[in-house]
């Protein structure tokens, strides 16, 4: 039986048998809505609360165990294919700077709750990396509810020179929200809708000299479910810009490509060409229209004397791997740590607790 991979983000959980060549066969939200049991346990009785949602992973990191659990067993049992008491090996994919006490309650939950065989953990940047055939470089990771940028040297993440930014996809979105209101005072607009709409319209201007001339750029009309006809213009260009210019979000930083560049600048510099000229772009937002070339373009200006260059993907591998590269690098990993048997083991758990995963998930 191949070993399960799971990465599970803030708004995505991608989840599969360990086979790298593939899309992640179960790619479902991570955000749940609550049942309500009216209490004569029949499933009649078992209504869906649309308004009452649970989210797990916030930021991504792990806030709500129970709802994990919950959202854990459906993917292993009744997605996959798993049969209570014939459970197998699982890898988890690692967001940078998770905390101890997250990994140990993962690890925890996987031995006494699901009875696992055998577990391992391995960090994001790592895994994205080996999406590519990379073990160094660095990986600039933009997702729903975070940004991390991780230079990787030999398959470690260089902690001290990592840095992560509490910015993501969702702070786009209600960025997206506030520029449409602004355009569309008489719309009611869900957050629901507004998700739907950025990922069909958001797009990255050219250049900072481009953005600016959206300012006359034309307007398209978009029919709501509801028959509510909203006009979307230079909104769409802002989300994107954003991330190079963070002061649109009333932020004082440097834009993505800077970060980069910055970040990159406290490494050793022997290590500079190997880790920029080995970027990947990896996270669910970077898929945005445009935003590969405009961060190649920005790359292209920025002022270090070795300029960051973006790593593609292998050929055979689908065009928007970047959005679940550390669940292919993760499929990629399991299929050597399983059977060198170099994963946490019953055993190893039993004799030394969740404080094992930190000596041998590194």
């Amino acid at each position: 039986m191949e070993a399960l991979v799971v990465d599970a983000g803030s708004k995505l959980l991608k989840a599969g048998a360990a086979i790298p060549d593939q899309s992640p066969p179960m790619i479902i939200p991570s955000q749940m809505k609550r049942m309500a049991d009216d209490g004569d346990g029949s499933s009649s009785a078992v209504t869906v609360l649309e308004d009452v949602t649970l989210d797990p992973i916030e930021r991504g990191f792990i806030r709500d165990w129970d709802a994990m659990e919950d959202l854990l067993r459906y993917v292993v049992y009744t997605g996959l294919g798993w049969e209570e008491g014939n459970e197998g090996n699982i890898l988890f994919t690692d967001p940078l700077c998770t905390p101890k006490a997250i990994r140990e309650q993962l690890v925890q939950l996987m031995f006494e709750t699901f009875n696992v065989s055998g577990f391992y953990a391995s960090e994001q940047a790592v895994l994205s990396l080996y999406a590519v055939g990379r073990i160094s470089g660095c990986t600039v990771d933009i997702g729903h509810g975070k940004i991390d940028i991780a230079p990787v040297l030999e398959g470690a993440v260089q902690h001290i020179a990592s840095k992560r930014f509490e910015l993501g996809g969702t702070d786009l979105t209600k960025l997206f929200a506030q520029e449409l209101g602004k355009s569309n005072p008489s719309m009611n607009l869900s957050m629901s809708d507004v998700e739907k709409l950025k990922e069909q319209y958001a797009n990255c201007a050219e250049d900072e000299i481009a953005y600016e001339k959206t300012q006359n750029c034309e307007t398209e009309k978009h029919t709501l479910p509801d028959g509510q006809v909203i006009s979307i213009g230079r909104e769409r260009y802002s989300v994107g810009e954003a991330l190079f210019q963070p002061s649109i979000l009333g932020l004082e930083e440097h834009g993505i490509v800077e970060q980069l560049v910055r970040i990159i600048s406290t490494v050793s510099s022997e290590n500079h060409r190997q880790l920029l000229e080995n970027t990947v772009l990896c996270g669910g937002t970077t898929s945005m229209t445009g935003f590969e070339s405009r961060f190649q373009k920005e790359a292209n200006l920025c002022s270090s004397a070795i300029r960051p260059t973006l790593v593609k993907p292998p050929e055979y591998m689908a065009e928007n791997v970047g959005s679940y590269s550390a669940w292919v690098g993760g499929a990629i990993l399991a299929k050597v740590v399983f059977p060198q048997n170099q994963h946490v083991t019953k055993a190893d758990y039993d004799e030394t607790g969740p404080s094992v995963v930190h000596r041998k998930c590194f």
